[in-house]
């Protein structure tokens, strides 16, 4: 890795105040004073950052309450992103594993594991997504069978993969599906002439949100939550 990177992704520097700091001669490398960003960084190597020893941060795994109000990217000019809620070092390099929308609350993953946020998102894997859907209607008698054998969304081609619903009352359901289509569950009401008026995420795979953290809350995810993401 490019020492450049090295120190961008173990600080909360951008790479333009990296190589600043390089220029300052703030940077070591095995004791020796070193300005160029391009050099190549082994994992025996010590990196000093003023006289401190740089560690690679990671990997990290975390669960997030997001709350409304909220976008899942890593910046945003108009609007908060759910990084702000985390107090973690370099949240740069943090991805957002299966985003949802700003009117969309519940269980959001984080981490900076890019091999295990695609497990999460790759819609070859097939990652199972649970939402608590409150609508404005009540619901057609044979929604569950209409989604069981796939829908056809607005502007796609092909039917939605098999869904299955849960009736909690006339117009609020639980809906698990397998894909992550844009909007696909306000979409998929939509095909069934309804409308979400509220929409929350409860499960990703076999990680539930814990019922412990409030909104705005997160925590790290235990090992057998990052397991089971497979």
């Amino acid at each position: 890795m490019r020492l450049d990177k090295y120190i961008a992704d173990t600080t909360d520097l951008s790479r333009a105040l990296v190589k600043i700091a390089l220029r300052s001669k703030r940077v070591m490398v095995n004791g020796e004073q070193i300005k160029d960003a391009s050099l190549q960084i082994s994992p025996t190597d010590i990196v000093q950052l003023d006289g401190a020893a740089l560690r690679p941060v990671g990997p990290r795994y975390f669960m997030l309450h997001k709350p409304l109000g909220y976008i899942c990217a890593t910046i945003d000019n108009d609007h908060p992103t759910v990084l702000d809620l985390l107090d973690e070092p370099n949240k740069k390099i943090l991805h957002i594993a299966g985003r949802l929308d700003i009117d969309t609350t519940g269980l959001v993953l984080i981490t900076d594991d890019g091999p295990w946020n695609h497990r999460v998102t790759s819609p070859r894997h097939e990652c199972q997504k649970t939402y608590r859907a409150t609508l404005a209607n009540a619901l057609i008698s044979d929604a569950e069978q209409k989604l069981q054998a796939g829908l056809l969304l607005n502007s796609e081609k092909q039917l939605t993969k098999p869904a299955t619903l849960e009736r909690l009352s006339s117009n609020e359901v639980r809906l698990t599906i397998s894909e992550g289509k844009y909007h696909q569950v306000k979409r998929m009401f939509a095909a069934l002439d309804n409308r979400v008026v509220a929409l929350h995420r409860e499960r990703i795979g076999a990680i539930t949100l814990d019922d412990s953290l409030a909104v705005g809350e997160y925590r790290p995810l235990t090992e057998a939550e990052i397991q089971s993401i497979q």
